[in-house]
């Protein structure tokens, strides 16, 4: 029963004899109606949206989330419903939204030997939908792991002027930044935007004075020289991550930066805290703030 790490069609297993009926429903997990996967295999976003598609059928187009995944996309619920772009009126379910979207020459490509929406077709269809932050944050992840810049969405919605949610989608993409490497880091930038601050750079090289790169910082502002760090759960239960970053730290101030460290309590409890702790070494540092 090897060899079934990826979603497929029960009923062809079975018909080819490769599989029982018994041991289809004992050691398998069926996703969509007919699709089924092996207990032992994980079900993430991308391995949802491979189901999605083979139940759709090849006519199918993935889109959101689920061409987001296949595109490399990280940090997607796998309980996220998977989304399909499909011609005629087809019945969406609590785990897969199906689509009646129109599809433009150049909007679709093939991964895996998957039709999929382009990264911008994927973009222009999640910031159209969601709310405000997490679009943000989809579509930052997006730009992250394929490279798409905000540009280019812009430029797919100026195909389709009579779109549902064009206004919500160009509201948020002046905020969109690839250079964001998790949600956190995104919320970080948010908070810091949306109280007014000036818009920090992202992945800030640092350079010590031999002329070496051995740093990257998530936010900051060059010009006064003050960066912003989202610490997560591994730089502070990871020994060896600890002590390097305790190591980075004081190289990085003795170049004369200042480093606001965020961590989740202060960010999602306390943003108020967090931008006045900014807003205090922006001033010092001189900024008009």
């Amino acid at each position: 029963m090897g060899g079934y790490d990826a979603p497929f069609l029960g009923s062809h297993a079975v018909a080819d004899g490769l599989l029982t009926q018994h041991e289809l429903y004992h050691d398998f997990a069926r996703i969509y109606q007919g699709v089924y996967l092996s207990k032992r295999t994980e079900l993430t976003a991308a391995v949802r949206a491979r189901a999605a598609w083979l139940f759709a059928g090849p006519d199918a187009t993935l889109t959101g989330f689920s061409a987001a995944a296949l595109h490399g996309s990280t940090w997607i619920d796998p309980g996220e419903p998977a989304e399909v772009i499909r011609e005629g009126h087809h019945r969406s379910t609590t785990k897969l939204l199906v689509h009646d979207f129109r599809l433009e020459p150049g909007e679709a490509t093939v991964v895996d030997g998957i039709r999929t929406a382009t990264p911008a077709r994927a973009a222009f269809d999640l910031g159209r939908r969601l709310p405000r932050i997490p679009a943000i944050v989809a579509l930052d992840a997006l730009c992250s792991s394929t490279g798409l810049k905000p540009e280019e969405i812009a430029r797919l919605a100026e195909r389709h002027p009579r779109a549902r949610g064009l206004v919500r989608l160009r509201s948020i993409l002046p905020d969109v930044d690839g250079g964001a490497e998790s949600p956190p880091e995104t919320h970080t930038r948010l908070v810091i935007v949306d109280a007014g601050l000036p818009r920090p750079e992202t992945q800030i090289v640092i350079v010590d004075n031999d002329g070496w790169e051995f740093a990257r910082s998530d936010l900051g502002w060059r010009e006064w020289s003050v960066l912003v760090e989202y610490d997560g759960e591994h730089h502070w239960k990871d020994r060896r991550q600890r002590a390097w970053d305790i190591e980075r730290l004081a190289r990085i101030e003795a170049l004369g930066w200042t480093v606001v460290r965020v961590g989740a309590e202060l960010l999602y409890d306390r943003p108020g805290d967090l931008v006045r702790r900014v807003r205090g070494k922006l001033r010092a540092a001189g900024a008009p703030v």
